[in-house]
């Protein structure tokens, strides 16, 4: 089964990277979580992109915060599929990883989630790798229902207390 690799531009990435880390385990799907700068060591992250899929990574998942420029370098390093991770920091609150991971020049493109969204950057990944593989494909379902039965729980608790109480 195809892999995910997981690239951060700095190790300050992890505190929200470890929520798509966890994902991918909940579901039995292997990762490697690394850390490269596209600006601090250019010549391993390019090197990172374009050994991917020859090391058995079918999808490739960049979280960068500020400038932002890692998951565009990958995705001009590769024809693996690319999900951009922007983070939050201090200066602009993320919009500027993000405006800069979701504004990539026609044909280097980079799919996006939220500010942060480093779950749905690891479910997003996973649907990918499944399109080939019907374990992963139900792996996925699995979870989705599970997911429908923690909201329905939260209804029925609704229901039962009233809003007062919840």
């Amino acid at each position: 089964m195809l892999k995910v690799l997981i690239i951060m531009g700095s190790d300050s990435d992890l505190p929200v990277m470890k929520a798509g880390c966890s994902f991918l385990e909940e579901i039995g799907l292997e990762y490697e979580a690394r850390v490269s700068s596209a600006h601090r060591v250019p010549e391993k992250t390019a090197t990172l992109a374009q050994n991917a899929a020859a090391n058995g990574f079918g999808v490739i998942i960049a979280a960068a915060g500020m400038a932002a420029h890692l998951p565009g370098v990958i995705a001009a390093q590769t024809t693996l599929p690319v999900i951009g991770v922007p983070i939050r920091s201090e200066g602009l609150g993320g919009l500027d990883a993000l405006y800069a991971i979701v504004q990539m020049p026609p044909g280097i493109p980079v799919a996006t989630v939220a500010i942060n969204g480093a779950k749905n950057a690891a479910i997003l990944a996973a649907e990918i790798l499944a399109l080939n593989n019907p374990e992963l494909t139900r792996r996925l379902l699995d979870f989705k229902a599970k997911m429908a039965r923690e909201v329905e729980k939260k209804d029925q608790r609704l229901q039962e207390v009233g809003h007062h109480c919840y």
